[in-house]
């Protein structure tokens, strides 16, 4: 839930709500100190946007639930103190009545702040406000030493501030932000670009992304879909005060279908902040959620992101479907997912080796610039790269190891000058991976944040999976 939603209500209101906060800060680091020494600490959460599965602990995990809300909305100065566990779909119902939302909001409802912060995200607003950790002014985290501190960029704990984003909880949890919010307009006119070879595609998009205008307009919004090699749209969004109709993809209607359907849309700002949710991109049709009928009977309120997940995780633990096409003869499949990034002049290249290689499709694309630099996800700012989302399963033929597609990935990522964020499998050896992300200051920021180790290291959770 919201929660208490501080907008210039009187000084005792805030008070209270902060009293609030730091209540449960103090209750999260005694909970903390409970933990037995050599114990793991984890989080105790109930979703996960993540897509390393692991088996259930026994362990007892760090109960977070206190820190899930909005505690203030300041529209003249349009920034928000929210805590860290707080859902992108709470922080959006509560900024929009202010004709307000975060600079960038990633794709997915139950995405947290505070994980979007330490483990990345991205969205069509990226080419102009970079990655959401960008937007922060201030955070106070617990760390894996137990303190709680308060890191800005240039106070005593700004090397914590710097090194957070894509430290995936591995330093400490954020407890509460300070944000950057951007004015929005009640609507959004979607122009879908089509393009027939990818060279066409990469250009216009750094062109896009450099300029911000397209056909005397300001592009507002910037992503792109692959549907083939010869296949490729680019969606420019530009902010509308008033619109001619607005369109509905919540229901029936499944909006990546659109992108082929009408070169011209419009979307009230909400919808268009969860279009892609409502079919988890296109993802949902694994589960028949896309066919007519069984469309009409999966209820509106489940066609959502997180359902899908839990579906996926079920699967994952039980093997329902795995053991079906064995029975029934068909070859084991390997789950592909991923985002990467790379420069947007190797996009071209990236796209043929992964139609060739890969081959599935649809392919997300979205233009990114980093504001800064940011030392354990090195993008170099200013620079225009394509993050490329990527996400299902193909099948492995007799002889390729079950994680063939994926290091054939990773190691072209790597030749093309990018990136591949963390949050799904990984498979790169540990001198490797350190070259990646920035061993050198991950190490010492471990040795001042968490100097026994009681959080567990990037590379062990994010590639061995611990």
């Amino acid at each position: 839930m919201i929660g208490l939603l501080v907008t210039g209500r009187d000084a005792m209101t805030e008070l209270a709500v902060e009293g609030d906060h730091e209540r449960a800060v103090e209750a999260l680091r005694r909970s903390y100190e409970a933990i037995p020494p050599g114990t793991p600490v984890r989080l105790a959460k109930r979703t996960s946007n993540l897509f390393r599965f692991r088996e259930p602990s026994s362990a007892p995990g760090l109960d977070v639930s206190g820190f899930d809300r909005v505690l203030k909305v300041d529209p003249e100065a349009a920034t928000a103190v929210v805590q860290g566990m707080t859902t992108y779909e709470d922080l959006v119902d509560a900024t929009l009545p202010h004709g307000l939302m975060p600079m960038v909001v990633p794709q997915l409802k139950t995405i947290t702040l505070g994980g979007a912060v330490t483990g990345l995200g991205i969205e069509s607003t990226s080419f102009r406000n970079g990655l959401p950790h960008e937007s922060v002014l201030e955070m106070q985290v617990i760390t894996g030493a137990g303190e709680v501190v308060t890191a800005t960029r240039d106070n005593e704990h700004a090397d914590l501030f710097w090194g957070f984003p894509n430290s995936y909880g591995t330093l400490g949890y954020s407890l509460k932000l300070t944000i950057e919010l951007e004015r929005v307009k009640p609507y959004v006119r979607l122009r879908h670009l089509r393009f027939d070879d990818a060279d066409q595609c990469a250009a216009t998009l750094k062109e896009l992304s450099e300029t911000r205008v397209h056909e005397d307009d300001p592009v507002d919004f910037l992503d792109g879909t692959v549907f083939g090699p010869d296949e490729a749209y680019i969606t420019v969004g530009t902010y509308q005060d008033k619109a001619p109709y607005v369109s509905d993809y919540t229901g029936q209607r499944i909006y990546y279908r659109s992108i082929q359907q009408r070169s011209i849309d419009y979307l009230t700002i909400r919808d268009y902040i969860w279009r892609w949710d409502t079919d988890w991109f296109w993802c949902s049709g694994a589960f028949g959620v896309q066919k007519p009928l069984i469309r009409r009977l999966w209820p509106d309120k489940s066609k959502r992101s997180d359902v899908y997940r839990r579906l996926v995780a079920y699967e994952k633990r039980f093997h329902f479907k795995a053991r079906y096409d064995r029975w029934t003869g068909k070859p084991p499949r390997e789950d592909v997912i991923q985002d990467i990034e790379v420069p947007v002049g190797r996009l071209p290249e990236f796209l043929d080796f992964f139609h060739d290689k890969v081959g599935m499709s649809p392919i997300w694309l979205c233009p990114l610039r980093a504001r800064e630099q940011w030392p354990l996800y090195p993008l170099t700012s200013g620079e225009t790269y394509v993050n490329v989302g990527f996400w299902g399963t193909v099948p492995l033929r007799p002889g390729q190891m079950p994680e063939h597609h994926n290091r054939l990935i990773e190691r072209r990522v790597a030749a093309l000058d990018g990136h591949k964020s963390l949050y799904s499998t990984a498979f790169y050896g540990r001198e490797e991976f350190w070259r990646h992300y920035d061993g050198e200051t991950y190490r010492r920021l471990k040795t001042t944040y968490d100097p026994e180790t009681r959080l567990l290291d990037l590379y062990d959770k994010c590639v061995r999976g611990r």
